[in-house]
């Protein structure tokens, strides 16, 4: 074992003594750290009040949502009269205009038996009782009285009011059960109508006879081929409203294409301005960067609510919106790329005696244009997301179809579609943007 005497510890110190003298930070800058998260996480509580948040969220409509994404239901309404039963759909029935589905079906007693789902959940509708079965229980409800009564006991799933008896089916559906009428809502897993609506002529036929009759079928039209009717009839679907919608996709990434280029196009030159290594005036170069600062601190949803007072609402809102934030931050990345290149190409070409121009051209240009193409590519990827946001706002583009969508908190389905076609596109353009960045500087895509 080796013996380290004092005056040999005593030089070790002063060597090094950032490793026997720590500072009060080196010593307790981890534990500060951690003791700072959780005041600042104990402060964000109280703050925002999360327990109060968190117990009085709507959980429940989280399912409710996510369901109506992937599923549509069919609301047939059993009115009871003297009569007899009678049953009418919504104006605007994903069935069309006659309906008669074979989960709907009427007795010889003239009763009504509805089948709500294949798991054993059923409504049989008759003019003194309707009686619904669900989770293993047939629960009678006598209509015959003043307001509706339940028979028996009452069964967790199952809502009695003054006038009204719900009942909750789970995703299967509901029943609402009053004295006069029943109304059952079925749902069904899928997009209901979204090739063909129910006003065209192809609407509910199986594939093989849609498929046939655009091949060879006689023309369903006078003077229009059968391909030509049935993209007609895809393209301007009046539930899903197909044209509509990829022609507001389509806006949506002209918008960050244009907003992004006019914003590259610009920042370019003035970068040069700003940067302190290539204009030594200091005053250009800091009203440059304060200019950029300026135009990206401002948030692009403020600057497309500027823009939409000022040219009213549509994509050329949306793109001057795009532009001027781009300006702001490729401007600033310009030219800090700028700042930090090397200086020994440049000065080697100006020691030959070339002029500004050249020697910005061979001993600047080829080290930023890799960086400065990488950059822009991902803030154009970046700004198709953006240009989806402002849209909402009115700047045109596929967010203002989808806040329009939104509004009716009824067409969730078709809001699902517009954010399935945006994350496509997203992951389009990120990988090819991803592609671009890699060729540019020379590695492979991993």
């Amino acid at each position: 074992m080796t013996v380290i005497d004092a005056n040999r510890m005593h030089e070790i110190e002063q060597r090094y003594p950032e490793y026997f003298k720590r500072s009060f930070r080196q010593r307790f800058g981890g534990l500060m750290a951690v003791i700072a998260t959780l005041v600042y996480a104990l402060y964000a509580t109280w703050f925002f009040d999360l327990p109060k948040l968190l117990a009085d969220a709507h959980w429940e409509r989280v399912g409710l949502y996510l369901s109506q994404w992937v599923s549509y239901d069919v609301q047939p309404e059993f009115r009871i009269g003297d009569d007899g039963i009678t049953v009418k759909y919504p104006r605007f029935s994903p069935l069309g205009d006659d309906p008669h589905p074979n989960w709907v079906i009427n007795n010889p007693d003239g009763s009504v038996t509805v089948s709500v789902s294949g798991t054993g959940r059923t409504v049989i509708v008759s003019k003194t009782e309707t009686t619904v079965t669900a989770r293993g229980l047939s629960v009678p409800v006598d209509v015959s009285s003043g307001a509706p009564k339940v028979i028996g006991p009452v069964p967790s799933w199952m809502t009695v009011y003054d006038d009204n008896v719900l009942a909750d089916l789970g995703f299967a559906g509901d029943v609402s059960i009053s004295v006069d009428r029943v109304k059952v809502r079925k749902r069904f897993l899928g997009w209901a109508n979204f090739v063909f609506d129910t006003q065209s002529p192809f609407f509910d036929k199986p594939v093989g006879e849609v498929l046939s009759l655009i091949v060879s079928g006689p023309e369903l039209k006078p003077g229009q081929s059968n391909l030509s009717l049935a993209f007609d009839n895809v393209w301007n679907n009046s539930a899903w409203q197909h044209g509509d919608v990829w022609t507001k996709l389509f806006q949506t990434i002209v918008m960050a294409f244009l907003g992004t280029l006019l914003g590259a196009l610009l920042a370019f030159p003035l970068a040069f301005f700003a940067a302190r290594n290539i204009t030594p005036n200091r005053v250009v170069n800091q009203v440059l960067k304060r200019a950029f600062d300026f135009l990206r601190s401002v948030d692009m949803l403020i600057w497309a609510l500027f823009l939409t007072r000022a040219f009213g609402p549509g994509p050329l809102a949306g793109s001057g919106a795009i532009f001027l934030t781009e300006t702001g931050t490729l401007g600033k990345l310009y030219s800090e790329g700028l700042e930090n290149i090397d200086n020994k190409p440049r000065e080697g070409i100006k020691s030959t005696g070339a002029s500004t121009v050249l020697t910005h051209r061979y001993g600047i240009i080829p080290q930023i244009v890799p960086v400065f193409v990488s950059q822009t590519l991902y803030q154009w990827e970046s700004n198709v997301r953006g240009a989806t946001i402002i849209g909402a706002v009115g700047a045109g583009g596929i967010g203002l179809k989808l806040w329009e969508a939104m509004r009716t908190n009824a067409n969730w389905e078709n809001v699902a579609y517009m954010v399935l076609l945006i994350l496509i596109v997203v992951f389009l353009f990120d990988m090819a943007s991803n592609a671009l960045r890699h060729r540019l500087m020379g590695t492979k895509v991993p």
